[in-house]
């Protein structure tokens, strides 16, 4: 997942920078686009490609940055698109898939959910990164999930013969339904 593609842009200030454009591949689709999202915002033109104004040079701007940080094949499937939103969500489409695609794979990521349990090797941090890889590739697939069901089922994944201290003391301590799950894990 580590492939970058480095973008020297003018700011308006004199001098240049180094913005580093993340590169697409076949398994790095949500985490690519919570970076290029970013990185379209810096630039101000995260606005045309979510709503296909007609600025030509922010869409000029928003164009460069996405056909820097995807493959080459891709670009000659988009590369006759001429707005960035249309880029944008050409590659959304070819990497989210189809409605039917798209709930199948929410559906999964739910079944994944509810199955897991911290493994007796696991540290806290590793589990709680297994939680929250799975959150957030709910939420971009479009379903979010509640705070407080994280902080459930972090609490309820946990080993009892290592936790159940920790756990019931936290269970009384706190109310779990208004508690963060940063809050919880800290």
């Amino acid at each position: 997942m580590g492939d970058l593609a480095v973008v020297t842009t003018k700011p308006k200030e004199p001098g240049s920078s180094s913005i580093k454009c993340p590169v697409l591949n076949a398994t790095n689709y949500t985490v690519w686009a919570i970076k290029m999202k970013i990185l379209l915002k810096l630039h101000k033109v995260w606005d045309i490609v979510e709503t296909e104004g007609t600025d030509d040079e922010k869409n000029n701007m928003a164009m460069a940055l996405l056909v820097q940080s995807i493959p080459e094949a891709l670009v000659l499937q988009v590369g006759e698109l001429d707005t960035a939103k249309r880029v944008w969500d050409a590659i959304k489409t070819r990497h989210m898939g189809a409605d039917r695609v798209k709930e199948a794979r929410l559906q999964t990521l739910m079944a994944e959910f509810d199955r897991l349990k911290m493994k007796d090797n696991e540290t806290i941090d590793e589990f709680t990164g297994r939680i929250s890889e799975i959150s957030t590739k709910s939420a971009a697939l479009g379903e979010e999930i509640e705070e407080s069901k994280l902080v459930k089922k972090f609490l309820k994944s946990l080993p009892p013969k290592k936790y159940i201290q920790i756990v019931a003391a936290l269970e009384q301590v706190l109310d779990l339904k208004k508690t963060g799950f940063e809050d919880i894990i800290g």
